[in-house]
């Protein structure tokens, strides 16, 4: 499956060379518009109360472009059709660029989701029963990430060293005979009809209308968590003063407030 998905994302990636470099290229326009590729929820929420309601002050126009999927934000973005993104750690920003050979930039952190396990069959992970099946993401950060919190949660052991980048075939203990699948990560919401429990990334259960401090079984812990989402860019404009302002404005008191107030701790402004 991984390399199906790295193929892909090659072949999108020659396409974006030979035919999309110059879309929008506004690098040299200090005046133009950003456009800005995120997940509907809760990145496009911030991204517009910044683009209503503090843009003004510093002068910056900001086009929202969304994307429900985590591959188009950082292909669109290399073809020059954006000019940054807002939707990924560090950890599932490098394994992209592992894959594909892109020139992408990480600006700064914004938000942190926390990674949760939900199910709608058990009220608690002690009640998994053997052999329960357990979904989680099939991209290898948010693969990763998912082992994880199942490890962390004392259902699974990982092998050592193999932690940032474990992927199902790097459970060394299973004491339940968890039957551990991989699925997209905008499935697993949905997922949680046919499986014992998901582990869910924060954007999708928030869309799905899951409360996470609520309805998780567990969450991540924040303290030193390393997967905080944040501001991307080429890099050509890494140092554009449009990309600059913008960080300064996702991660303003005002935008932390809304976070705050918006969320109910189902997203941590860092």
């Amino acid at each position: 499956m991984r390399l199906r998905a790295a193929a892909a994302i090659a072949a999108v990636l020659l396409t974006a060379v030979g035919c999309g470099s110059g879309q929008n290229d506004t690098a040299a326009n200090p005046d133009a518009a950003l456009k800005v590729g995120v997940s509907p929820v809760p990145h496009a929420q911030v991204l517009r109360y910044v683009a209503d309601n503090l843009a003004k002050d510093k002068g910056l126009k900001i086009e929202v472009v969304e994307f429900t999927d985590y591959v188009q934000p950082n292909t669109a973005l290399v073809d020059k059709s954006l000019d940054a993104n807002y939707f990924q750690t560090i950890p599932f920003l490098d394994a992209f660029k592992a894959e594909s050979g892109a020139q992408l930039e990480w600006v700064g952190p914004v938000h942190l989701e926390p990674l949760g396990i939900y199910s709608k069959k058990h009220k608690k992970l002690s009640e998994l029963p053997e052999g329960a099946k357990v979904a989680v993401a099939n991209d290898p950060a948010n693969e990763a990430r998912g082992l994880r919190l199942l490890q962390a949660n004392g259902l699974i052991k990982i092998k050592e060293g193999a932690e940032k980048t474990a992927t199902v075939g790097d459970v060394v203990e299973n004491p339940k005979k968890l039957e551990i699948v991989v699925l997209e990560a905008a499935q697993l919401p949905r997922s949680l009809d046919d499986t014992a429990a998901s582990v869910v990334n924060g954007n999708y259960a928030i869309d799905a209308g899951l409360k996470p401090a609520q309805d998780a079984l567990v969450l991540e812990k924040a303290e030193g968590n390393p997967n905080a989402n944040g501001l991307v860019t080429r890099a050509e404009l890494k140092d554009d003063k449009r990309i600059k302002d913008l960080q300064e404005l996702l991660t303003s008191q005002q935008v932390k407030d809304y976070i705050k107030d918006t969320f109910s701790g189902a997203v941590l402004a860092v």
